[in-house]
C-alpha cells in the first residue's frame, strides 16, 4: 500500500478514471478491499448485485458503483459504468508486488548464445538456452526453462517453474503464471503392430500479444504447424490446450477447460469451469460455453450459449432424476406404442 502523505484521493482517481465523484474528494485511499470488510481509508465496489445488502452496511472510504446504485451508498462513491473493470483499472494503482532488479542471478544458467536484452532479470536456478531471444522488459523467473530457439517479446514475465518448449514465440506483455508448460509435445501416437509409436510434433506454439496463462495449464506444440493464441487470450490455471488449436483473440477459459486437438475456437468466447472441446471442431465467435459442458460439433452461430452440464442438487431429487433417466427408454416405448417402428421418434 503507498503511505498515507502518496495516497491518492478520490478527486484525483475521478480524473485518472474519468469516474464521476459523490462525496469529499480529498479523502485519501490507501488500499483495496472488499465490501464487507473495507475500512474508511480503503475503497471497494459493487457490480454484482447479489451483494447489494452489504453495500448499506460497508464501512469503505469509498465505493465504486452504477448510477442506479448510488442512492442507496451511505458512504463517498464513485459512478462508473462498469464497476467490475473501473474498480480493475483502479486496483492497478495499489498493486505494489516487487519488481526483480535486471540481471542474470549467480545460480542462473544463460547460453553464450543467447540474446538478452540489457534490463531483462533472470531469477534463481533459470536456464536460458542456445539461440534463444528476449527482448526489453523481461522477467525469468525462479525455476524458469527457456529452450532452444524460443522468443519473447517486450515486457514478458514468466513467473516462476514455467518452461517453454523449443521455437515458441511469445508476443508482448505475456504473463505466464507457475508451473505452465507451453511447447510440450501434443498427444500424438498411431497404432503399430506392436503397441503405440510416437507420431512427432514437428511444429510450435505461436502467443500473441497480452496474453495470459494461468498456473500449470499446458499448451501443447503443433504436430504439423502450430498451436496459435491470438493476442489477449486468458487462460486460468490447469487447463489444457491440444496440439494445432487455433484460439480467437479475446477469449477466456476457466479453469480445468479442455480443448482437444485441431480444434479452431473463434473471438471473444468464454468457457466456463470444466468445459470443453472434441477435437478437429470449429467454433465460431462470441460462443458462451457453460460450465461442465462438453462441445462435441460445430457451432456456426455467433453468439450462442451452450450447455449441457447438469446442475447440483439435492441427492434425493438427484435419485429421483436418475430413475427416470433409467427408464426413460421404457416410457417412451409405451408412448409410442406397439406398431411404433424402432428410432420412431414421434
Amino acid at each position: 500500500m503507498p503511505p498515507a502523505e502518496t495516497a491518492p484521493t478520490l478527486a484525483s482517481l475521478a480524473d485518472d478514471f474519468d469516474l464521476t465523484l459523490v462525496g469529499d474528494g480529498e479523502r485519501t485511499i490507501v488500499g483495496v478491499n472488499t465490501l464487507a470488510d473495507a475500512g474508511p481509508d480503503q475503497l471497494t465496489f459493487l457490480a454484482n448485485r447479489g451483494y447489494a445488502e452489504q453495500l448499506s452496511h460497508t464501512k469503505a472510504g469509498a465505493v465504486i458503483l452504477r448510477a442506479d446504485d448510488a442512492d442507496a451508498c451511505p458512504v463517498d462513491h464513485l459512478i462508473a459504468k462498469d464497476p467490475y473493470l473501473a474498480y480493475a483499472r483502479v486496483a492497478a494503482r495499489f498493486d505494489r508486488r516487487p519488481t526483480p532488479a535486471a540481471g542474470v542471478h549467480a545460480s542462473a544458467t544463460v547460453h553464450p548464445d543467447a540474446t538478452l536484452a540489457p534490463d531483462v532479470a533472470v531469477g534463481p536456478g533459470a536456464m536460458v538456452a542456445a539461440g534463444v531471444r528476449i527482448d526489453s522488459g523481461c522477467i525469468i523467473g525462479p525455476g524458469c526453462i527457456v529452450f532452444e530457439d524460443a522468443r519473447l517479446g517486450e515486457g514478458c514475465r514468466l513467473v516462476a517453474n514455467v518452461t517453454i518448449g523449443h521455437g515458441v514465440q511469445i508476443g508482448q506483455r505475456v504473463l505466464v503464471h507457475p508451473g505452465a508448460v507451453i511447447g510440450a509435445d501434443g498427444f500424438g501416437i498411431a497404432r503399430g503392430p506392436e503397441g503405440w509409436e510416437k507420431v512427432p510434433q514437428l511444429g510450435s506454439v505461436v502467443v500473441g500479444d497480452d496474453c495470459e496463462i494461468g498456473a500449470n495449464s499446458t499448451i501443447d506444440r503443433g504436430a504439423i504447424g502450430d498451436t496459435v493464441l491470438e493476442e489477449d487470450v486468458r487462460i486460468d490455471n490447469h487447463c489444457q490446450i491440444g496440439h494445432n488449436c487455433h484460439v480467437g483473440a479475446h477469449t477466456a477459459m476457466a479453469a480445468f477447460t479442455g480443448i482437444a486437438g485441431s480444434t479452431k475456437i473463434g473471438r471473444n468466447c468464454l468457457f466456463a469451469g470444466r468445459s470443453a472441446a472434441h477435437g478437429h471442431i470449429t467454433i465460431a465467435d462470441g460462443v458462451t460455453v457453460s460450465a461442465m459442458t462438453m462441445v462435441k460439433k460445430d457451432i456456426s452461430e455467433a453468439g450462442t450459449v451452450w450447455s449441457s452440464g447438469i446442475p447440483a442438487q439435492p441427492i434425493r431429487d438427484w435419485q429421483r432424476t436418475l430413475g427416470h433417466l433409467r427408464r426413460l427408454d421404457r416410457t417412451l416405448k409405451k408412448l409410442r406404442g406397439p406398431d411404433a417402428k424402432e428410432g420412431n421418434q414421434q
